[in-house]
């Protein structure tokens, strides 16, 4: 028995299970928030199945990344805009890593558009990637979980447009806010199993994604941002690392930005415009 003071080590309730398999799987895991997490998640020891579109080299890299961090890697090529055929590569994975604890449904794609000249063909492919493709990935994920019966993660990476609105970006404002609701709602029918499910929801992240490919984040360079720097791809890697890991246990149905604060300059940063530029996007 703890004296009194001491800390003592709080019950583990018998729905939350640590054993679950240190077998991760990252999606769009070739280049920045995806390459970092594999990374991030071999460090933890896991091993990681690691999926990409085009960028089959860049693929390969973060492979020999996992495996200088001493993870076995396994490597898909999986096309989101075909999601019911492109999520069949998550049991792929998960048969040749021997077993699947975390799914990271990071893969994604966006748009440059008013929503007034978009078409609905680019409007489905956006929504298609984005979110069609990450309920499909988390669906299988979740019943190779439910069958081996000891719990899992699921951590959707969405973006700071899960909450907030961007000119231009109608279908992805739009698919990552449903993919956040997606998260919500698969944690609660998934929680009698003892899987988890969040999003990690970053803000400008010097990534390929941004037109910062392999540049490291410049200091003061964004002077309406509390830390006036767009953040490294690692630093969102470290918050989807923790919330896969089993320290995180008690973390379900939860967004946590990423975003140093963006998020929360709205009325600052509108008092500070000098002009209605913004409205051309």
């Amino acid at each position: 028995m703890s004296r009194s003071g001491d800390a003592a080590e709080a019950p583990r309730p018998s729905t939350v299970r640590a054993d679950y398999d240190r077998v991760a799987v990252v999606t769009g895991a070739d280049s920045g928030i995806g390459r970092a997490t594999a990374a991030a998640l071999a460090a933890q020891g896991f091993d990681v199945g690691i999926t990409y579109h085009r960028d089959e080299r860049g693929a390969e890299r973060t492979a020999e990344e996992v495996a200088e961090a001493g993870g076995r890697a396994a490597v898909r090529r999986h096309d989101l805009a075909d999601p019911p055929a492109a999520a069949g590569v998550v049991d792929e994975l998960a048969d040749e890593l021997g077993g699947l604890g975390v799914l990271v449904n990071n893969a994604g794609t966006g748009s440059s558009r008013p929503l007034v000249d978009m078409d609905y063909d680019e409007w489905r492919t956006v929504l298609a990637v984005d979110l069609d493709g990450a309920f499909l990935c988390a669906q299988r994920a979740a019943r190779r979980m439910i069958g081996r019966g000891a719990g899992g993660r699921i951590v959707n990476v969405t973006s700071v447009h899960e909450e907030y609105p961007l000119l231009g970006a109608g279908p992805y404002c739009a698919a990552k806010g449903g993919l956040r609701m997606l998260a919500r709602v698969l944690a609660l029918e998934l929680s009698r199993y003892g899987i988890t499910v969040n999003t990690v929801a970053p803000g400008e992240i010097a990534t390929p994604m941004t037109g910062q490919e392999d540049e490291p984040p410049e200091p003061d360079s964004r002077p309406g941002y509390p830390p006036a720097r767009p953040g490294d791809a690692r630093e969102v890697a470290a918050a989807v690392a923790f919330l896969a890991g089993p320290s995180a246990s008690y973390i379900t149905g939860a967004s946590l930005f990423v975003d140093g604060g963006l998020g929360i300059m709205g009325p600052q940063a509108a008092e500070s415009l000098t002009s209605a530029r913004w409205r051309e996007g």
